[in-house]
């Protein structure tokens, strides 16, 4: 099949990848790396061995894609399926690539060649899968499809009127607070409504990631999940320290900041329909509509670099973004690469809020990042780590800041206080997420309701503010199923934490001196993931995040700068 490399998305050509096919041409490859006479033959093995393992890629991107914008497409939802059941065999591939490349007698000139990440991404690899797994690993992408499926055919009645959970979001958060409680209260209640066949999903995931991890000779699946997450420089102490610094630095100003809300807001205690709703005016909006936001777009990325505005015309041209929320759409909000265009794409849930922005920008951060590194090879280098991936598109978030006025007018000053106090509001939420993870895959026969009371007690840890006394379903602490990392890719949540200390970094940096700090951004994205998370933090001139004493500092910094917005 022949590919058109400027082609528009709409136009990208979708066949189903014939795997046997595939595979035969990869032995054959396979075969040729090992028996290699010389490092060239050796690198041109490795160059072949990533054309035909990024056309598989690209099936299924461009699957996942349409399936994603249109959950209810027959055609794609039966490709899906088919990825989900057949995809898992390719990991195979995967580790006997990976075995060759260790086993091979040119490996110190690959190394010299492609970098040691590669090794250490290979050597980690090795230790997360065999073929018994195939079988488990295609029920456990069956368990993730049914939620996310789930979710985007989500039917809320309200008023006479049908929502999706992405479009009643600006009701969650109406002026008019019997408003907001009426339209939170419906959407938890679908939620509640599902309940059985969410947690019987997650119940299901979470025995068969602990059955995968003991039939690896791991005790549970803690440390095959760090290793599939291919975390080659800290462990689980690491980021119980990290965790522990935000309960004592960050969990006390984001309760200040939850109390000066509630008096701001003229409420004694924030309920669950109140969290979202930060002024009494109403929150921060896009001035106009989606085409104004993205006009402000075009202007912010035409201003901040020769490379980002010819990088958005460039999005626009091809079409490689799908940004307002519809039916039967997924929820949530992605930047995924469709790798033999060289094209990345994004997919958000425009609904008329602040968090429109917010998600345009951040995914913007990630298309840049993996365009900005198309080059790289070998293909794991395309996109780093996912707790690096998250520094470049959280930092394009603070990045975006001279485009606020265009994106929001009078509105400007309550999206910088917002944004800023939920940046650090978010922090023990995502840690709390963490922990809980590492207690729900430390505690494998905990029942659904034993699982719920574990996040109850994280809540009165990390968000003691909350308030569900009035909701039956919530009040039981099942606030976490609304959580799709939790389900889809479990130990993936705390890298957002890390990431956002090292983004304040880079907002502190831009404050300073714009020039030094985007010259650091933009060898970050393109380095990808040619070094590991600490060694991309060391290589932007970032301060590592575990760091004793970081936290503290830069939370100093931002509480000035909200009481100076306040």
């Amino acid at each position: 099949m022949s590919l058109n490399p400027e082609a528009s998305f709409p136009d990208f050509a979708y066949e189903r990848p014939d795997l046997e096919k595939q595979e035969a041409a990869f032995r054959a490859v396979l075969a040729e790396l090992t028996a290699a006479d010389t490092i060239n033959d050796a690198i041109a093995s490795v160059e072949q061995i990533d054309s035909i393992r990024a056309g598989v890629a690209t099936a299924y991107n461009i699957c996942y894609i349409r399936y994603s914008i249109d959950t209810r497409d027959e055609f794609y939802a039966a490709e899906k399926k088919w990825f989900d059941e057949n995809m898992p065999a390719t990991e195979a591939w995967r580790m006997d690539y990976y075995r060759a490349l260790m086993a091979s007698p040119h490996r110190a000139a690959l190394e010299e060649k492609f970098g040691s990440q590669l090794f250490a991404t290979a050597e980690l690899s090795l230790k997360t899968f065999e073929p018994a797994l195939i079988e488990d690993l295609q029920a456990e992408n069956k368990g993730y499809s049914e939620y996310t499926q789930l979710k985007g055919k989500a039917q809320i009645e309200l008023d006479g009127e049908t929502y999706t959970l992405s479009t009643i979001i600006p009701l969650c958060q109406a002026e008019d607070r019997e408003v907001r409680k009426r339209a939170n209260t419906a959407k938890w209640d679908w939620m509640g409504g599902n309940q059985e066949t969410i947690e019987k999903i997650y119940d299901d995931l979470v025995k068969l990631r602990h059955g995968m991890a003991q039939k690896l000779g791991y005790e549970n699946f803690v440390p095959l999940g760090y290793a599939r997450m291919n975390r080659t420089d800290y462990g689980p102490a690491e980021i119980a320290t990290f965790r522990n610094e935000v309960k004592r630095h960050i969990v006390p100003i984001a309760q200040k900041l939850y109390a000066q809300q509630a008096e701001r807001i003229g409420v004694d205690r924030l309920h669950f329909y109140d969290v979202q709703f930060i002024f009494p005016d109403g929150n921060p909006k896009p001035s106009g509509k989606m085409s104004d936001t993205i006009d402000a777009a075009r202007k912010l990325y035409d201003g901040l670099s020769p490379e980002t505005g010819n990088f958005f015309r460039l999005l626009e041209d091809r079409q490689l973004m799908d940004l307002d929320a519809k039916e039967g759409k997924a929820t949530g909000g992605y930047c995924t690469y469709v790798n033999d265009y060289g094209a990345p794409y994004i997919f958000s849930n425009f609904n008329g809020t602040s968090h429109d922005v917010d998600v345009l920008t951040h995914e913007f951060g990630h298309a840049f990042q993996v365009y900005s590194s198309r080059h790289q090879r070998p293909m794991e280098y395309n996109w780093p780590t996912y707790d690096a991936a998250e520094i470049h598109s959280m930092s394009m978030e603070f990045f975006a800041y001279p485009g606020v006025p265009d994106f929001f007018g009078e509105d400007a000053d309550k999206y910088f206080y917002s944004h800023l106090a939920s940046a650090i509001r978010f922090l023990p939420y995502g840690c709390a997420v963490d922990e809980f993870q590492h207690l729900v895959y430390e505690n494998p026969d905990w029942t659904p309701a034993e699982r719920n009371a574990a996040w109850k007690k994280l809540e009165a840890e990390y968000l003691p503010h909350l308030d569900y006394s009035d909701h039956p379903f919530l009040s039981q602490g099942t606030y976490w199923q609304s959580q799709l990392h939790l389900f889809g890719m479990p130990f993936y949540y705390i890298d957002y934490c890390l990431a956002q200390i090292c983004a304040f970094q880079f907002w502190l940096k831009d404050r300073e001196d714009h020039t030094s700090a985007w010259a650091d951004y933009v060898n970050l994205c393109q380095a990808g993931g040619s070094k590991s998370f600490l060694g991309l933090v060391e290589m932007a001139n970032l301060e590592n995040p575990f760091k004793p004493g970081i936290m503290e500092r830069i939370a100093g910094v931002v509480e000035e700068r909200l009481r100076e917005l306040e």
